[in-house]
This record gives C-alpha cells, sequence and structure tokens, in this order.
C-alpha cells in the first residue's frame, strides 16, 4: 500500500482526515488549533493529518471540492 492516500471526511462531525500508506497504530500530535498530525507508534513518522471545521477553514463552506489525485508532502512539525 505504499504511496496511498485515504480520504475519510465526516459530514456531520465536519472531520477530514488523510492517511498516507494505509493507517497505523499511531498517535495525534495538534500543530494549529484544531489541525492535528497523525504519527506512527513504531517509526515516529508523520502518517497523515486531521483537520477539525474543516469545511468552515474552506472559502466556500457550501462547496466541498478535492482535485484527485492530488500530492501531498508532510513534514515535521517545528514545535
Amino acid at each position: 500500500m505504499k504511496n496511498n492516500m485515504s480520504i475519510y471526511y465526516d459530514e456531520e462531525g465536519d472531520f477530514l482526515e488523510i492517511t498516507l500508506n494505509g493507517y497505523t497504530d499511531g498517535y495525534y500530535k495538534d500543530i494549529d488549533e484544531g489541525i492535528a498530525e497523525r504519527i506512527d507508534e513504531k517509526t515516529g513518522r508523520i502518517t497523515g493529518v486531521a483537520i477539525m471545521s474543516f469545511r468552515k477553514r474552506t472559502q466556500k463552506p457550501n462547496e466541498l471540492k478535492l482535485v484527485l489525485p492530488m500530492k501531498i508532502t508532510l513534514a515535521p512539525s517545528k514545535l
């Protein structure tokens, strides 16, 4: 499953989660208000990102549009 990305959106909770290369055991680390990176428990690498209130953060709250395929680069936060 290397280089695969999965996108999960919970409309009722307005929660977006993007996971890279499959879901592994890990934890979330807050990087900003309502935004967290998912850290793989074994490797310490970033494996995804979670965004609360996602629709509120978009320019057009009534329209959710993702263009696929999309390229995302995740890097360790500087916190």
